[in-house]
Parts: C-alpha cells; sequence; structure tokens
C-alpha cells in the first residue's frame, strides 16, 4: 500500500509537535517546584530563577489584594517584590477557601501566606547559616533544592477566641454570649456641601476622612479604598433610589421595579466626587490582632458618607429657616435632588396639589 508525501509529511509534522509538546511540559514540571499556602493561597518557586509563585482561592476584583499578599511574601523572604507572582489556582491546589467578603480578606489570608512562607523561612535558616548572610537568594534556593530540603508549604489561619451565641437564655450581658469579632475598624468624616434651593442639585465641596487602619500594608491602596468606600456611601446616601409600581404609578405594573438600568438607577459618577476630598490615615496605631498590625480596609469607611447626608439635611434646614419655617421635619435616605428640592419649601412646593402628596415626609410613594 503507498502512501502519498503530503501524507508522509503530515505525519512526521504531527510527531515533530507531539514531540515537542511533552519537552516542554516536561521542562515547566523540571523547573517548577510546587508551594502551597492553603486555606487561600498556593505559592510555587521556580529554582532556575528563584521566583515565589503564590496561588490564592480569593476573588481580586481592584481592592489591591494580590499586591498586599506580594508585599507580605516578600517581606517574610527579605525579597524584592518583583520576585513574587501571582497565578491562577483551584479548589484541587488549595481547599477549604474562605469566601472574599466583609473587608476580612487581607487578615485571614494575610496569615495564612505569612503562616506558609515562616514555614519556608525556618527550612532556609540552615542554608542561609551556611552561605553567609550576604548569599543572594538564588543561591540559597538554588542551595536548599539540591539538599532536598522541602521548598513547598500549606498555610492555614482562622480567626481565633471569636464567636457569639445569639441564642443564650442565661446570658445577662453580651460579654457572656461570647467575642462577635477580633476587632474595629473606626474612622471620622466631615463633609461640606452646597444644595440649590430650586432644583434640588447637591455638590460636594469638601470631604475629610480620618480612618484607623493600624500599620497599613499598603497605604496608597488603602487611601483608594477609603475614597472609593466613602463615594459608594455616597450614592447609598443621596441618589441610589429603588422606585416600583403602585397604586400611583399607573403607568407602571404593580411590584414591578422601575429602577432596573443606569437610565433609571443613579450612581455615582465623576462630578458626584468632592471637590476637595482629603483623607488621612491614623500615625502609630498598631493593631495586634491582624497580619503586620494592619486592620480591614474596604466596608467600614461606606458608612462615614452619611456625614453628606447629614450635611444636605442642614442645608435644608436653613433654607426652611429663610422660608420662615423652624418645626421638625422628616427626610428619607436616599436624600435625593428631588427630596431636597421638595424639603426646601416655598410657594412651588407648598401648592395645594405638591403639599397633599409629600404630607410632609418627602418620600414619594411608590419609592423606598
Amino acid at each position: 500500500m503507498s502512501t502519498r508525501p503530503t501524507e508522509v509529511f503530515s505525519s512526521v509534522m504531527v510527531a515533530l509537535v507531539r514531540s515537542l509538546v511533552v519537552h516542554l511540559l516536561r521542562r515547566i514540571c523540571s523547573l517548577s517546584l510546587s508551594l502551597s499556602c492553603a486555606h487561600t493561597h498556593t505559592p510555587k518557586l521556580t529554582r532556575s530563577l528563584a521566583r515565589i509563585i503564590l496561588s490564592f482561592l480569593f476573588s481580586e476584583m481592584g481592592q489591591g489584594l494580590h499586591t498586599k499578599m506580594c508585599q507580605i511574601a516578600a517581606k517574610a523572604f527579605g525579597v524584592s517584590l518583583e520576585t513574587v507572582r501571582i497565578t491562577e489556582t483551584a479548589t484541587d491546589k488549595v481547599p477549604n477557601a474562605s469566601p472574599t467578603a466583609a473587608s476580612a480578606s487581607s487578615d485571614i489570608y494575610g496569615m495564612a501566606v505569612l503562616d506558609a512562607c515562616e514555614q519556608i523561612v525556618r527550612r532556609l535558616d540552615p542554608i542561609r547559616k551556611r552561605l553567609g548572610p550576604s548569599a543572594p537568594w538564588k543561591q540559597v534556593v538554588n542551595a536548599a533544592y539540591f539538599d532536598r530540603v522541602n521548598l513547598s508549604a500549606q498555610g492555614f489561619y482562622k480567626t481565633p477566641n471569636v464567636g457569639y451565641d445569639f441564642d443564650l437564655a442565661s446570658a445577662r450581658t453580651n460579654a457572656e454570649r461570647g467575642t462577635p469579632f477580633r476587632y474595629f475598624t473606626c474612622g471620622v468624616a466631615c463633609t461640606e456641601v452646597e444644595i440649590d434651593v430650586l432644583t434640588g442639585d447637591l455638590q460636594v465641596i469638601e470631604a475629610d476622612v480620618l480612618m484607623d487602619l493600624g500599620q497599613s500594608l499598603n497605604p496608597a491602596i488603602d487611601i483608594g479604598q477609603i475614597e472609593g468606600g466613602w463615594t459608594q456611601g455616597f450614592g447609598l446616601f443621596t441618589m441610589e433610589e429603588m422606585m416600583w409600581g403602585d397604586s400611583e404609578h399607573p403607568w407602571l405594573k404593580r411590584g414591578k421595579m422601575f429602577t432596573v438600568g443606569p437610565s433609571t438607577y443613579k450612581i455615582p459618577s465623576f462630578n458626584d466626587v468632592p471637590v476637595k476630598f482629603n483623607v488621612r490615615l491614623l500615625h502609630n496605631s498598631p493593631n495586634p490582632r491582624a497580619v503586620h498590625s494592619s486592620k480591614a480596609v474596604g466596608e467600614p469607611p461606606l458608612f462615614l458618607a452619611f456625614s453628606a447626608h447629614c450635611a444636605v439635611r442642614r442645608a435644608i434646614a436653613s433654607a426652611r429657616k429663610d422660608a420662615g419655617l423652624d418645626g421638625h421635619f422628616t427626610t428619607h435616605s436616599p436624600l435625593t435632588s428631588e427630596r431636597i428640592r421638595m424639603a426646601c419649601r416655598d410657594k412651588f412646593s407648598t401648592c395645594g396639589p405638591l403639599a397633599e402628596k409629600v404630607k410632609g415626609s418627602y418620600r414619594p410613594s411608590g419609592s423606598w
């Protein structure tokens, strides 16, 4: 049976490609040393480059978690940040991971990374003593490899001394029920706003925020988180109104959500950021209950934006006083432009139909 030259050539090329793929795979496997940092991470060290590769099961969503974990690993090994890399992972590498939530990721995953790194550091100590303190990192790793030192480790961490029993009938105080939190993240904010009493338009002139984040792992990232959290809270308390159909909105099916997209549900944009935004971190306030004396950041700054809501309410009170109204009035969150306008009472907002609609609450029916 004869074979055409094209078929022979194709068979040879397939064999060569398969051989090349196998060769490459074998080469990669021979250079990679698995180093797992469990509970949330699996670092790896490549011997030829002495790289530290971390694998995690948390979600990096722009909060800078990758950078912070690389910093923790680099500090533990005493190497530059460029030596550390992040790789994708899955549950077959790092099982039993915790969710990326509650602003606790840096605490939990950071301690797991530190635990794994410290195990390897202890194994490398004899090598470093033998080679001397000035030995390059790559030389230490290669020496450890040929000495058959285990360059992999699994790090695990769970928050200690926390737990709260809501159903404890014999408890007379909350302290007897347990300790629900490891520590608290605190902050203060002061906000200056300006409102247009005719349109209800709102402009934040200045916002000052001071946060206690212990010894920040990365001040640049944390300040960005504070700015983002505050801005998100500003939207929560002054813009993001949900509206659905009811008897006051016959044009909308009863119970149907109306604010389902960006055309109806408004979130903060560039123009809503304070004209002057000052963020500071409290110095000399270490937190011994978290990794490297740091504290959680992300959600804590959100509620500080309620200062904007309070400032708007004071501005409304000033406008009402100018109109001769000094009595109590009610406002609801979010304090949108419509509600600001209707709360600033004048001859337009106090006419018969409008006065009957708002009934003093400035909360339109069918909205929340």
